[in-house]
């Protein structure tokens, strides 16, 4: 055990979490996502929400401040300016938790899925709101 680390974060999670580097990215997906499918590292967090893994993920992962967009969603299909509740709730988390607090830009559902392929590590979580899926890019710790 150590003190401080979020209980839902796994020793695999915990270790791809520190393996990434600079600008790297990491899925915080639902329950519908391709995560196996689309990642060469799934990790697994059946029954947590995507809102806890994120509250629990930006506890430890610093979110990056050189880029305009470190925090990506995917668009609602045939409504892009729809914000669904669970996407509001990502907001608020990064808001509150992050290092540094960003807005959450959108990309269309596919192009979503080809960003993800490229990511460091999906987390697959039990999430069951659609469109509860989020990429954050690692940022730095500064001294």
């Amino acid at each position: 055990m150590l003190h401080n680390i979020p209980p839902i974060l796994s020793p695999d999670l915990l270790h791809s979490l520190r393996a990434m580097g600079h600008g790297d990215e990491i899925v915080i997906a639902d329950a519908n996502f391709p995560g196996t499918a689309l990642g060469q590292r799934c990790h697994r967090l059946d029954g947590i929400s995507a809102t806890d893994a994120l509250q629990a993920i930006l506890s430890l992962l610093p979110l990056d401040s050189f880029v305009p967009d470190p925090a990506l969603v995917m668009q609602v299909v045939g409504d892009p300016d729809a914000v669904p509740p669970v996407v509001a709730e990502f907001q608020s988390i990064i808001t509150q938790t992050a290092d540094n607090p960003a807005q959450i830009a959108q990309l269309e559902r596919f192009a979503f899925y080809t960003r993800a392929e490229t990511a460091f590590a999906i987390v697959q979580t039990g999430e069951t709101r659609l469109y509860g899926n989020i990429i954050l890019k690692k940022g730095v710790i500064g001294t």
